[in-house]
């Protein structure tokens, strides 16, 4: 293997003057193929009064959102990047605040929760037993446990038990306004993320919107996706029960699972990377999830459930457009707190995650572009 000797910049990234340097360090991790970059070091520290990751989120929304985009925006990162930043309390113990394209700070996220695991566990954050590691990460959603199945140093593979998911609306019709898309029926559910659910077969005879479910589809599913999901939360406005966090911000197509594969259905989830104008058509567009999505797979498993087609205890093998899967269960059923009787599941999702790759971020006094930027050819 050929190698050359270098140094890097000392003006960057020497101790002298530490304090006056912003060096970022992390791990890149993906899971099912979607990406998130694993913040161990960087982020300035936090009043006293910040002591839970959901009062974290809430301190960085509103004052670190520079560092998401710094991370996250051109030229450090691109649309499907993510972050999550680590907090360890004790040994074994960890906080995680999740950051997303635009300004989209999730109370959970199954993939980032992957990612994040796998990093701790593979970095050596937390300690790690083989065959079996089991701790707590806290996202803002509340405690996560984590089941690792370990060896030789890998993860390799990690099952997180999630907050409560539970169905807001079952078959209600939005009316898209714009893009010939019209009326689509489609249910609201809770993940971790609020998502709107739509079943891609009441597509199947409407040719002049090609919504199959492929790669090579891509722009289009984006596109129909997001105009479908804004347009669903102009008309259906939801809140979770005791959390500030509305919705939905985030929606998820159902299809036909591959041939061969194994799973028991295909899915995309489409993720917001501008604001929305309906005076802009340059604006309609998003991206998609290259995982089959942890809170996606959550929030469709309780619509199942409550429709009676996945009972506790039954696995669900959910394929993202690229072909990888995750494995959800549901664990129990509970009464949701505020709910009002209302009902939800406690799901399980099993992934994997790899690390890609390490780096030290920095921001050169000279950098033009500090926090970044966007061009509307990929954003």
């Amino acid at each position: 293997m050929e190698t050359i000797d270098f140094t890097l910049p000392k003006r960057l990234f020497s101790n002298n003057n530490v304090n006056d340097k912003l060096i970022i360090k992390a791990v890149d991790c993906h899971a099912g193929g979607e990406p998130a970059r694993i913040v161990f070091s960087g982020v300035p520290k936090f009043p006293d009064h910040c002591n839970t990751a959901l009062l974290k989120r809430k301190y960085m929304m509103e004052n670190l959102d520079y560092i998401r985009q710094i991370l996250l925006q051109e030229p450090r990162g691109y649309p499907c990047q993510n972050v999550d930043y680590i907090f360890k309390q004790n040994d074994n113990e960890i906080q995680y605040v999740i950051g997303e394209q635009n300004k989209i700070y999730p109370l959970m996220s199954g993939h980032n929760t992957i990612c994040a695991a796998t990093a701790v566990l593979e970095c050596g954050v937390v300690s790690m037993n083989e065959p079996i590691t089991k701790f707590i990460m806290e996202a803002p959603a509340g405690p996560i446990e984590i089941t690792a199945q370990c060896e030789n140093g890998k993860a390799k593979s990690i099952a997180l038990k999630n907050a409560p998911s539970f169905v807001e609306y079952l078959d209600i019709v939005v009316d898209v306004p714009h893009g010939n898309i019209g009326k689509v029926k489609l249910d609201i559910a809770y993940g971790g993320m609020w998502y709107a659910v739509v079943d891609l077969s009441q597509f199947d005879n409407v040719k002049h919107l090609n919504m199959t479910l492929d790669t090579n589809n891509g722009a289009n599913l984006a596109k129909y996706g997001e105009m479908i999901k804004v347009a669903c939360r102009e008309q259906f406005p939801v809140d979770h029960p005791t959390e500030d966090y509305p919705g939905v911000d985030i929606l998820v197509f159902r299809g036909k699972a591959s041939e061969d594969s194994g799973a028991h259905s295909r899915n995309t989830v489409v993720m917001s990377n501008c604001e929305l104008d309906w005076n802009k058509p340059e604006t309609w567009t998003a991206m998609l999830d290259r995982s089959p999505c942890g809170t996606g797979t959550c929030a469709v498993m309780a619509v199942m459930h409550a429709r009676g087609e996945l009972k506790v205890g039954e696995q669900f093998i959910h394929e993202s457009i690229v072909g990888s899967k995750f494995i959800g269960t549901i664990l129990e059923e509970q009464l949701l707190e505020g709910g009002h009787g209302k009902i939800a599941i406690i799901p399980e999702i099993k992934g994997s995650a790899c690390v890609t790759q390490y780096s030290e971020i920095v921001i050169d006094p000279e950098d033009p572009f500090p926090t970044g930027y966007r061009v509307a050819d990929i954003w």
